[in-house]
Order: C-alpha cells, then sequence, then structure tokens
C-alpha cells in the first residue's frame, strides 16, 4: 500500500462501530413507551450488561468527547444519584422477571466522584433488582487524579473486578495543552492502591494525535505504563470536533499532529506494547496473552459495544443516566442527555428515553458483518449471510469490495474477506463499506486513523 494510499482512506471520517447502525441515526420515534414495551418482551433466560453514566467531573480536559458537567461541589452529584436509582426501580418494575446480570460498567464523566457510600449502596441497590452472577465482571472508570485511599479500598471490599485509569499522555507539554495534569506518581500510587484493595484487572487508556504530541512522547509515556504492568490497554485516536463539543475549541487546531503523524504515532505505541508481550486486540486494545480478552479474540468471540471491545456475552445491555444507551433484541435506546431533561422525565415516573432505533432485518445483518471484521480483522460473509437469511451476492455488490481489494486494504477468497496485517489500522474504512446509513452521518465523525 502506498503512503498516498493510506492517506487517503486515514483522512476519511468514519464511525468507531461501538454499534451499528451508529447514534446519529437515532431519532425520536422510539420513545420512553416503545422502550416500556421492549423491556416488557425481553426472552427467557436472557443475561443483561448493566451500564450506569456518572455525569461528573472536577475539571474538563480539552480534550474530551464524553457527556459530562464540572462541579465543584457535590448537591448536583447527591441529586443525580437519587435520579439514578430511581430509575433503576423503573427499569426493574417495566421487566417481566428478575434479570440475570454477567457485567456492570461504570462509566463517565467520573464515576469514582461518587462517596465511597454512596458507589457501595449503588451497587448494593443493583444486586437487589438484578441477579449478579458470581463471575460476572464489575468494572468502572477512573481519573487517578481524584480517587481517594477511602474509594480504592471501597471498590476492592465490594466486589469491583476490574479498573480502567485515564492516563491519555505523560508528557508535561502535551497535558498542559490538554488541560489535564497528572503525574507518573498519581498514577503508580493509584494502580498500586487498587491492586493492593483486590481489584484484579487494571486497563490504561493512551491517546495519540493530541496536541504537540510526537512519536517520542509516545515512546516515553508508553515505556512510563509498562513500569505498572496493567493488564490491558486502549488506544484511542483523538476526535477533534469542535462544533460538537465546544470546550475543545481551548485545543490549538495548528498544534495537532497531520493524518500521517497520527498513524505513525498510533504504531509506535502498538510496537512497544507488543514487544512488551501484549497482544494486539482488534483496532485499538492490547491484552496480556494470558488475559480473557486475548483468549476471546483467539476464540473468535471477542465482541465490540458502547465501552469498545469486551469479553462480554450478554444478550441485552441496559444503560442507566442521563445520555445512556441500551441495547436489546428489538434495537436501542438513548436517555436524554441534558441532566434536567433527563431528571424531569424520572421524576415524571416515566422512563427517560429520548431517542433509539428499531433494527431491520438487514441491520442486523450488517452489524454482524461489521462486528465481526472490526473483532476479527476477517468475516466469512456466506456464513454471516446464511444465519441471517440473506443473499450473499447482494450483501458483496452492495458493498463494492473491488476498491478496497485493490487499494490493498483487504484480500478476497471468494465470499471470505480478511483485512491485511498492514491495513489494520484502517478497518474502520472497510467495516464503512457494509454501512447503508454512512452517508448521511459522516461529518460527525473521526477520521479512520
Amino acid at each position: 500500500m502506498t503512503p498516498d494510499t493510506f492517506a487517503r482512506y486515514a483522512d476519511q471520517r468514519i464511525p468507531r462501530y461501538t454499534s451499528y447502525p451508529t447514534a446519529p441515526h437515532f431519532s425520536e420515534a422510539i420513545d420512553a413507551d416503545t422502550y416500556q414495551r421492549w423491556l416488557s418482551e425481553v426472552p427467557e433466560g436472557a443475561l443483561a450488561s448493566l451500564y450506569l453514566h456518572v455525569p461528573f467531573c472536577r475539571s474538563m480536559c480539552w480534550y474530551c468527547g464524553c457527556h459530562t458537567t464540572i462541579t465543584k461541589v457535590d448537591e448536583p452529584i447527591v441529586d443525580y444519584l437519587g435520579t439514578l436509582r430511581t430509575e433503576i426501580g423503573l427499569v426493574g418494575d417495566a421487566l417481566p422477571r428478575r434479570l440475570d446480570v454477567g457485567h456492570i460498567h461504570f462509566g463517565g464523566g467520573t464515576p469514582t466522584i461518587l462517596q465511597p457510600e454512596e458507589f457501595e449502596a449503588l451497587l448494593a441497590l443493583l444486586r437487589q433488582r438484578f441477579a449478579l452472577r458470581p463471575e460476572a465482571e464489575v468494572a468502572v472508570e477512573i481519573d487517578p487524579r481524584t480517587l481517594t485511599r477511602a474509594m480504592a479500598a471501597t471498590l476492592g471490599r465490594i466486589g469491583v473486578t476490574r479498573a480502567s485509569l485515564g492516563v491519555q499522555s505523560f508528557d508535561p507539554v502535551v497535558q498542559r495543552a490538554i488541560n489535564r495534569i497528572q503525574t507518573f506518581e498519581q498514577t503508580a500510587a493509584v494502580t498500586r492502591g487498587l491492586r493492593a484493595a483486590g481489584v484484579g484487572g487494571i486497563n490504561f487508556d493512551l491517546i495519540y494525535g493530541l496536541p504537540h504530541q510526537t512519536e517520542t512522547s509516545c515512546r516515553t509515556t508508553v515505556e512510563r505504563c509498562l513500569e505498572l504492568a496493567p493488564d490491558r490497554f486502549a488506544v484511542f485516536g483523538y476526535a477533534h470536533i469542535p462544533s460538537f463539543k465546544p470546550h475543545q475549541k481551548k485545543i490549538d487546531e495548528a498544534a495537532l499532529p497531520d493524518a500521517a503523524e497520527r498513524a505513525a504515532q498510533a504504531e509506535v505505541i502498538a510496537d512497544a506494547l507488543i514487544a512488551a508481550g501484549y497482544r494486539r486486540i482488534g483496532l485499538d486494545h492490547f491484552a496480556r496473552g494470558d488475559d480473557p480478552m486475548a483468549r476471546a479474540a483467539e476464540a473468535g468471540t471477542l465482541r465490540r459495544n458502547f465501552q469498545g471491545y469486551t469479553t462480554d456475552p450478554c444478550d441485552l445491555l441496559l444503560g442507566f443516566g442521563a445520555s445512556a444507551i441500551g441495547r436489546l433484541p428489538q434495537g436501542y435506546v438513548q436517555n436524554a442527555v441534558v441532566l434536567g431533561g433527563y431528571a424531569k422525565r424520572i421524576a415524571a415516573g416515566s422512563l427517560a428515553t429520548l431517542k433509539g432505533y428499531a433494527l431491520s432485518p438487514d441491520d442486523r445483518l450488517r452489524a454482524d458483518v461489521i462486528e465481526r471484521v472490526m473483532c476479527d480483522f476477517r468475516v466469512d460473509l456466506a456464513d454471516v449471510a446464511d444465519r441471517h437469511g440473506a443473499d450473499v451476492s447482494s450483501l458483496m455488490r452492495d458493498a463494492d469490495l473491488a476498491p478496497l481489494e485493490a487499494d490493498g486494504l483487504i484480500r478476497r477468497t471468494g465470499a471470505v474477506i480478511e483485512v491485511p496485517e498492514t491495513a489494520w489500522p484502517l478497518v474502520r474504512a472497510v467495516a464503512a463499506r457494509f454501512d447503508a446509513h454512512l452517508p448521511a452521518s459522516v461529518r460527525t465523525h473521526a477520521p479512520a486513523v
């Protein structure tokens, strides 16, 4: 593949494909009544995942693409927590039975902005309303700058099994440019404290493509991270979309690397992690060889959802909190994003659903193809089409795969599509060929690399 060809694909704006169709295609035709009905129809024996969104932080990181609010006081958090607990009750009441749960994920924002006793009571409520399996994973996202020793001890004691620590970069120049000053010593202390408390799985999140970031600073950050030996890394490319996230306007666009430099940074990080013994998982994750995620990738059972790559095998995802997205057999639902609107709906005794999407048979087919491409870098289109009762020749014709093959992004043997390792960074461009909705939402997505 020539550098010009790589650059042409790398500059395309393409979804991350944590769902299909993606969130820009959700509509208000799916409302609280729809969600209520879908919940009542959850089939016997379904296994659920729970996602809880805590949209508060103590300071704004200028690169952030999450739905979050900055607060220096606790009153808004306490009020929100009361609303969240009420929503859990409303959803539990709408279900036909107490659901088995195999995975819980607390995201944000900063979920550990709650007080330890508040977090413990919230998890206890979930255990009361749902049947949490003994082997279930309970994961939480953490800002190492604000985690207290008391919270770390609580997380271990109440059964949290995995913590994802935001690191992004240890380069002080980059940190100042993104308004996130976080020392290596802070991160090390939190990592060691969580392990001592009994939290067995530690993930680090890194970002490339940040202002003033270089290949050298990326390599140095990885070297420091390796001193702490996390189990997994998630490595994301910064998405600069200030029209959707106005605080990103504080970032100097002139200091952002171009597509070629972004790709070089991503590969420097990947090379360093692979050299250290981590296995590359899909587009942007890395795990130790004995980690469950590496085993899932080897077995072809890796999945992809709104938290990225996952070992979560659950049939449905229930989202709680402002902006949270859920997935049921019938389709997707998303809660009101604005805190006031979310709270008002719950206070009225209604579910907080603002919009969603009802899946068609064609959506299910394409979602399956895209997930396998993103997870395995390979898909047998005939096998997937057969499972969905679809025509493989029509699927291949719609995708128009010849340009990808000519440009070296795929190898094709009959209906089997493989992405060669040299094109792995462009796998989203391959997945996008099966996206029937893409032209309508291209401006809202990040570059392919």
